[in-house]
């Protein structure tokens, strides 16, 4: 396997996890038949998330996240084409998904849940990593920002759906 390969599977082995926390709170978690007007906060409050990540990922951008992380894990390099289609895709995703939560399709919760996760962990992460590496770190700024709103995106989600019982 090719160096680059290598550090991108490992370098996104945490997001494909919160990924499988997110398809399993979509499956586990219906959408509830919940009034239009909740809904529609719902796709605000997703927008807003959209737009919050959509920042952090111009930071990350910007400074270097795409070598500087590879690079804390001791990893090579990802490249700056691989960054930006990685994010520039679920970008796609969560704002189609964002018009399918107002007609309450199933299949629109999964990336939502996922923008949630990934959006709390950055929260988290971002601050950890600049502490560890004893300096600024790539993301650092917006981080508390897509943390709290992170946060909130799934306090949400959790209230407008509720547990299967197969």
């Amino acid at each position: 396997m090719s160096d680059r390969i290598e550090s991108v599977f490992i370098g996104t082995a945490g997001l494909a996890l919160a990924a499988f926390v997110a398809l399993y709170l979509a499956i586990a978690r219906s959408a509830a038949a919940s009034e239009p007007a909740a809904r529609d906060r719902l796709v605000r409050l997703v927008a807003l998330a959209i737009a919050v990540e959509a920042l952090h990922f111009v930071e990350e951008l910007t400074t270097g996240f795409q070598r500087q992380f590879p690079h804390f894990l001791g990893l090579t390099d990802w490249t700056t084409g691989f960054f930006v289609t990685f994010n520039v895709a679920w970008f796609l995703v969560w704002i189609v998904s964002a018009f399918a939560l107002r007609p309450n399709y199933a299949w629109a919760y999964f990336p939502i849940w996922f923008l949630g996760i990934g959006m709390l962990v950055n929260g988290i992460v971002h601050p950890f990593l600049a502490l560890a590496s004893g300096r600024y770190f790539p993301g650092l700024l917006t981080s508390p920002f897509a943390g709290v709103l992170g946060a909130i995106l799934l306090r949400r989600l959790w209230v407008l759906t509720q547990a299967r019982w197969w």
